[in-house]
């Protein structure tokens, strides 16, 4: 890496283990990449253990900012963004690397990434890097290629005072002038302009035994309409979260990233995986509905796997 070029990473937790999130294994993907790492880590309950595991990985690159969630001063899933930002605001980098609690990289990718960071610093066009994504589904072998999924997202930002988290924080906005307040505003705002990092993220957030996927459902659906409302909105109400059948799904045969090998030796719900019967009265998922299953097949058989009439929130630069 450069001696002028600086890399941070950030991030935003709270009950991460207790949702079954490797927070630990995706800071320490990135963490041979980059400077420091900064975690916005809000108020845990008693019986999460989060603090722990990201103390265990012993490493004086990271800051552990401590937080507070407002729900009510920041809904619909916002407060993800506002925390998202603390992070952010406290990075020193050249490049801020944003990863999700549930979001993992590749070893084999980090010289690829820090080598694209170091070509395009100088070039003030770019304002990010495009990655794309990997969304596997109720174990560690099967993926999405689906109309229903994001198939790329920035995770890499130039460190601008100017560029902030949006609506929940899956992606990232210019807001000039911005108070702080509304993250889902769009008035004022400006798409980033982006080229691709060359690199995935691998998405590990539907990965859970069915038990843990269901409390962590309940508890972003909480999060987006607070805990009093939140049973209003529920859309999968059963005891354990149903995958379906997984075997409609890409398998995944290739080597996932190294950090996750002791997590996924702890895979032990595949009796319940097998259990699933699409007959028996479930709520049918989003990627299971005929439109999705329908341009999911034009986008992969005759646009070379480009998503069509999709929202996204970036220009991408030639």
């Amino acid at each position: 890496m450069s001696n002028r070029m600086r890399i941070s990473g950030f991030s935003l937790a709270r009950n991460a283990t207790k949702l079954y999130y490797p927070v630990k294994e995706s800071i320490q993907s990135i963490l041979p990449l980059v400077d420091e790492f900064v975690i916005a880590l809000g108020n845990c309950d008693e019986d999460d253990t989060t603090l722990q595991e990201i103390e265990s990985i012993g490493s004086d690159k990271i800051k552990i900012i401590h937080t507070v969630w407002d729900l009510e001063k920041y809904p619909d899933g916002t407060e993800y963004a506002h925390q998202t930002d603390i992070a952010k605001n406290a990075c020193t980098g050249d490049w801020l690397f944003y990863l999700q609690s549930d979001e993992v990289i590749h070893e084999s990718a980090l010289p690829v990434i820090r080598e694209r960071c170091a070509s395009l610093l100088d070039d003030n066009r770019v304002e990010g890097l495009l990655f794309d994504y990997l969304h596997f589904w109720g174990d560690y072998k099967h993926y999405f290629k689906s109309h229903a999924w994001y198939a790329k997202e920035i995770r890499i930002i130039r460190n601008k005072p100017d560029i902030h988290s949006w609506k929940d924080a899956q992606s990232f906005r210019r807001i000039p002038g911005f108070d702080g307040r509304d993250y889902n505003q769009k008035t004022g705002t400006h798409k980033l302009n982006v080229v691709k990092a060359g690199a995935s993220v691998f998405h590990y957030g539907w990965v859970r035994p069915p038990q843990y996927m269901q409390k962590k459902y309940v508890s972003f659906v909480s999060d987006y309409k607070g805990k009093e409302n939140a049973h209003l909105f529920l859309k999968y109400k059963q005891p354990e979260f149903n995958y379906g059948d997984l075997e409609k799904l890409h398998r995944f045969t290739r080597a996932h990233p190294a950090v996750m090998e002791e997590m996924i030796s702890r895979f032990n719900w595949q009796d319940k995986l097998d259990s699933f019967n699409d007959r028996e009265a479930r709520t049918v998922h989003k990627h299971e509905k005929w439109k999705y299953r329908f341009l999911s097949w034009i986008e992969e058989h005759i646009m070379g796997g480009e998503q069509i009439f999709t929202f996204k929130n970036y220009n991408l630069l030639k």
